[in-house]
């Protein structure tokens, strides 16, 4: 990831900080596929509006949402070496993994949210939460959105931004980060339409993963025991992918009913029920949330397309990105130096029609660049070389199979819009 350009440990240069990374070009390209992925997956179901919240929100949010009471883990610390772990993911019988002690302190309740002061005051009235999650927003502003878009129930909104969780032991790279990016839809809808809107976003997000490449065998949905269930929630379902450390959750499918417009109607005072011009009558909608971390999915990626293999007596690293989600569609080849000019008007060409990040690469054997775009994904490899000077025509290498054809110059564009499914 570092050598490539995806991902960086955050402040390197100083030592790093640990649970947050930078992106690199790499990293940010994929990251921009894999959202507008997203979106397009869930605004084919339906009458989906976006939204943006803010990052910062009063503590009266989170005291109505519940997290300032329930979103604690179990944290102890070594007596010894003062190394913090969370209690749940540790056997207390046994010593302490890094210096062997087995005195540990008292498990105490620590709150996940970063919490901070807005203004020049220091009292409990400027007391302000970078958000844990991005559902609040929406909650808070459902009327907002609901009043000024002239939308009927059903209807949903989503949104895409950044989380902030404390996290007590932040570990396996990009799985459990204290600074994260999460795409989130809340579907509301009248209450008796919710059971089967959550089986229907069941299935279609349990779908999304395959579409976008990920091995379907690695996929499954999990759905939770009556004990795990979150405070909020009446129903929940996990999509699980298996990673080298085992099943783990990708994505929170959960019928939250109505607790959230209930909370917050509650502590602010203001009414978020709608009024059913057919019944005559005022009701609180249920809601069907969906949420699903970019920089997980972006790890899960990474790990599901990873191949090492052989090709002529070398070994190769290959991402086998999905050409939509892959960060460079194509690489522009020239054999020559000396051939750069119309291999450089055609890496032009299919950049300028098409819309898509290229790369022009002419430097070092062919075999070398094939292997540098092999590594960080591209789909195909285009090459101009000496013949095509007078058959006016450039070879097209297939990334995961490594098989090469021959086609006229005047087809590259439309052979990459076919592969690409660009209209």
């Amino acid at each position: 990831c570092k050598r490539r350009g995806f991902i960086y440990q955050s402040a390197e240069i100083y030592g790093g900080l640990n649970g947050v990374y930078d992106t690199g070009h790499l990293g940010t390209l994929l990251k921009r596929n894999i959202r507008t992925a997203w979106e397009k997956s869930i605004s084919k179901h339906g009458e989906i509006l976006f939204m943006e919240g803010s990052l910062l929100a009063p503590s009266a949010v989170w005291e109505a949402s519940g997290h300032v009471a329930n979103f604690h883990d179990p944290m102890v610390d070594c007596l010894k070496c003062k190394h913090r772990y969370r209690a749940d993911e540790l056997d207390l019988a046994k010593p302490c993994p890094h210096c062997g002690n087995t005195a540990w302190t008292e498990v105490r309740q620590f709150n996940m949210m970063f919490k901070t002061q807005l203004g020049a005051a220091a009292d409990n009235s400027s007391v302000a939460y970078l958000r844990p999650e991005t559902a609040q927003a929406i909650f808070i502003n459902f009327k907002n959105v609901y009043s000024t878009n002239r939308v009927k129930i059903p209807f949903g909104i989503a949104q895409m931004g950044k989380a902030f969780r404390n996290e007590i032991t932040p570990k396996q790279f990009l799985f459990r980060m204290r600074e994260f990016e999460q795409m989130e839809l809340e579907w509301f809808c009248k209450p008796e339409q919710a059971d089967s809107f959550f089986e229907y976003w069941s299935e279609k997000r349990h779908a999304f993963y395959a579409n976008i490449g990920i091995t379907p065998d690695k996929i499954r949905l999990r759905p939770h025991a009556s004990d795990e269930l979150a405070h909020y929630s009446k129903q929940c379902v996990d999509v699980e992918y298996e990673f080298p450390f085992g099943w783990k959750e990708l994505e929170g499918i959960a019928h939250r009913a109505s607790f959230d417009l209930q909370q917050h109607s509650t502590f602010s005072g203001k009414d978020l029920s709608v009024f059913d011009e057919e019944t005559k009558t005022s009701y609180m909608p249920n809601v069907i949330e969906s949420s699903v971390g970019v920089d997980r999915l972006f790890l899960t990626i990474l790990f599901d397309s990873y191949r090492e293999d052989v090709v002529e007596g070398e070994e190769r690293v290959v991402l086998a990105l999905h050409p939509s989600i892959a960060p460079i569609k194509a690489a522009f080849l020239p054999l020559s130096k000396k051939l750069n000019e119309p291999m450089h008007a055609l890496y032009q060409a299919s950049k300028n029609t098409l819309g898509i990040e290229c790369i022009f690469d002419d430097n070092g054997s062919i075999g070398k660049r094939y292997r540098r775009q092999d590594e960080i994904g591209t789909p195909v490899c285009f090459t101009y070389d000496f013949e095509s000077e007078t058959d006016h025509c450039v070879t097209v290498r297939n990334r995961d199979t490594t098989k090469q054809e021959r086609i006229a110059l005047d087809q590259a564009v439309p052979y990459l819009q076919q592969l690409l499914h660009l209209s």
